[in-house]
């Protein structure tokens, strides 16, 4: 029997889509009985839509995705077309630019990447959406250390990016050829969310810089949101899970964080000019 196509471009075979059917009429078996839902091979029963396997975390992650291009776009126009150049290169005073660059692409593709793996989970885009997030929590950390300790000598940013990267590159390697462990992964993810997450915050405490409040929301916004990777439960009608909700709450995070990164430019150009006279 030929199968719809919303289900051939997901991959769906016979034995999978038994496997889901299976599961659908276990779980509405347990309702029946009283008993709440179960994870089968590691995942809570979701139901599908339109062949989508967890559609809430899809759209979350689509307009994450969406809301960070934005933020990297704005970010773009506001060094190259509103704040003032250098004369001598036409390059922008604020130090971090590049950093934030590649924030800006490496979180992009975390989030497609997200958005890819709800909405089909199979080997493939599982290992991309654990290495894209793991790559990105890396970065990011790297970038925390680089902004709250002033990092602007070229030399210094390689002794400190060096060991960071070669510890995530290993971690990611690890979990795509060696072994895909969760829980390995959830402890490393955490920690250096929660190292990044202390060093923002140190530094909003002890800094004058003009956006604090921002940073403050985000540091600790994020810091509630990551309960909700910790303390898991099961989706509410089969749809909406905690993770989903983690998903949710990062996009009005993500929107204020832009929003901070965007006014730290805008602080150190305007340093940077006040020493330039």
């Amino acid at each position: 029997m030929q199968e719809p196509l919303y289900l051939q471009w997901k991959q769906w075979d016979c034995q999978s889509d038994c496997r889901y059917h299976c599961m659908l009429k276990t779980e509405k078996d347990r309702e029946i009985l009283g008993t709440g839902p179960v994870k089968y091979h590691g995942k809570w029963p979701f139901k599908r839509v339109f062949g989508i396997q967890e559609p809430f975390s899809v759209a979350f992650s689509a307009l994450n995705l969406a809301v960070q291009f934005h933020g990297w776009l704005s970010f773009f126009i506001l060094l190259y077309y509103k704040l003032p150049l250098r004369p001598q290169n036409r390059k922008p005073y604020y130090e971090y630019t590049g950093l934030w660059h590649i924030y800006g692409l490496l979180a992009m593709n975390s989030w497609f990447w997200s958005a890819v793996f709800h909405s089909r989970d199979v080997d493939f885009t599982e290992k991309l959406d654990y290495s894209s997030a793991a790559a990105l929590l890396g970065y990011s950390l790297i970038v925390a250390i680089m902004r709250t300790f002033s990092v602007r000598d070229e030399a210094a940013r390689v002794m400190v990016a060096a060991p960071l990267i070669a510890f995530v590159t290993t971690h990611i390697l690890y979990l795509n050829f060696y072994k895909l462990d969760y829980g390995l992964n959830m402890k490393v993810c955490v920690a250096m969310g929660i190292a990044q997450l202390l060093l923002w915050a140190i530094w909003a405490g002890v800094t004058h810089h003009p956006s604090k409040w921002k940073l403050w929301t985000v540091v600790v916004g994020t810091g509630l949101a990551m309960l909700l990777e910790i303390y898991d439960f099961p989706p509410y009608g089969g749809y909406l899970d905690a993770h989903a909700l983690w998903h949710a709450t990062t996009i009005p995070l993500t929107f204020l964080w832009w929003s901070f990164i965007k006014e730290d430019a805008e602080f150190r150009t305007s340093n940077s000019m006040k020493k330039v006279k």
